[in-house]
């Protein structure tokens, strides 16, 4: 019953940006942490950034700055606002919660190459 929905990925040249956004059902999205995660080819699954049902957030050291992941609770969206991305950047992108990993997305597709 839980589903994930990517979307806003897209190919964008170094120092661009993108906002990608993450619609969500089948469980009280209010009250869970949510994240947006990465996976590049043949490497591991990184958290990228999270957000708590507060708004309380944490990202990766290499995003700090650049990202900002926010949510509406009303409207079970998650979103992940990306500035200044770098060719390291690419990856398929998805949201998820740490309660809840098992439900995986499709996953949207952000590429930064000039």
């Amino acid at each position: 019953q839980v589903q994930l929905v990517e979307s806003g990925g897209g190919l964008v040249q170094p120092g661009g940006s993108l906002r990608l956004s993450c619609a969500a059902s089948g469980f009280i999205f209010s009250i869970y942490v949510m994240g947006w995660y990465r996976q590049a080819p043949g490497k591991q699954r990184e958290l990228v950034a999270s957000i708590t049902g507060r708004g309380v957030t944490n990202y990766l050291d290499s995003v700090k700055d650049r990202f900002t992941i926010s949510r509406d609770n009303a409207k079970n969206t998650v979103y992940l606002q990306m500035n200044s991305l770098k060719p390291e950047d690419t990856a398929v992108y998805y949201c998820n919660s740490p309660g809840l990993i098992g439900n995986w997305g499709q996953g949207t597709q952000v590429t930064v190459s000039s």
